[in-house]
């Protein structure tokens, strides 16, 4: 069967990346432009030069659409391996920290607010992003304790809660600013390694 055909069976129309981009582009300028909460699909349909239809396609939700716009594909998905446990953590946590410090301000306790109310969202949130923390984590314990860095693995969910609890706080609870937060982490990562490793 021919791969277009093949495709149309197995959901409609192929997907076009272009649409995806514009979207995507238009989501990011309409987010610093009017915030999270005053954002809406039909602004951003005009903005990217497509129809509603278009979007709902791809995301049931504007809360979908920003998540997924947000939280890529990508998201950890290779555990880094470079050499020490300390190197490790630091560019987790770097990758961590750039996820919530880069989306317009607002954006991430608005999103975070409609992922708690809705448990679909929320179960999506859980497995696209928490769930790739826990395993880029357990994997990276698992190495460190191979290697003779720990005496036994941490539970990786309270490693998760040292590391990214902190830098939300700094973000959204002080509301700090993002460009402290190289010390900040670096701070981190002194006191979770030496509670670990007791």
């Amino acid at each position: 069967m021919p791969a277009r055909k093949q495709a149309l069976n197995q959901g409609g129309r192929p997907r076009d990346s272009r649409v995806d981009d514009a979207i995507a582009s238009a989501v990011l300028v309409l987010l610093a432009e009017v915030g999270y909460a005053r954002l809406t699909m039909d602004e951003v349909a005009a903005r990217a030069g497509v129809g509603k239809a278009a979007i709902y396609r791809r995301h049931a939700s504007k809360q979908e659409m920003i998540f997924d716009v947000l939280v890529s594909g990508q998201f950890l998905s290779v555990a880094p391996d470079l050499g020490s446990l300390r190197a490790d953590l630091a560019a987790v946590l770097a990758e961590v920290a750039d996820s919530m410090a880069s989306p317009p301000p607002g954006t991430v306790p608005g999103l975070l607010a409609d992922i708690h109310a809705d448990p679909a969202l929320r179960d999506r949130f859980d497995a696209k992003y928490l769930g790739a923390q826990r395993r880029t984590l357990t994997e990276i314990l698992d190495r460190a304790a191979a290697r003779g860095e720990l005496p036994t693995r941490p539970d990786p969910a309270v490693l998760n809660a040292l590391l990214v609890g902190p830098v939300f706080a700094w973000l959204y609870l002080l509301s700090e600013s993002p460009d402290q937060l190289p010390a900040l982490t670096s701070a981190l990562l002194d006191s979770a390694l030496a509670l670990i490793r007791r």
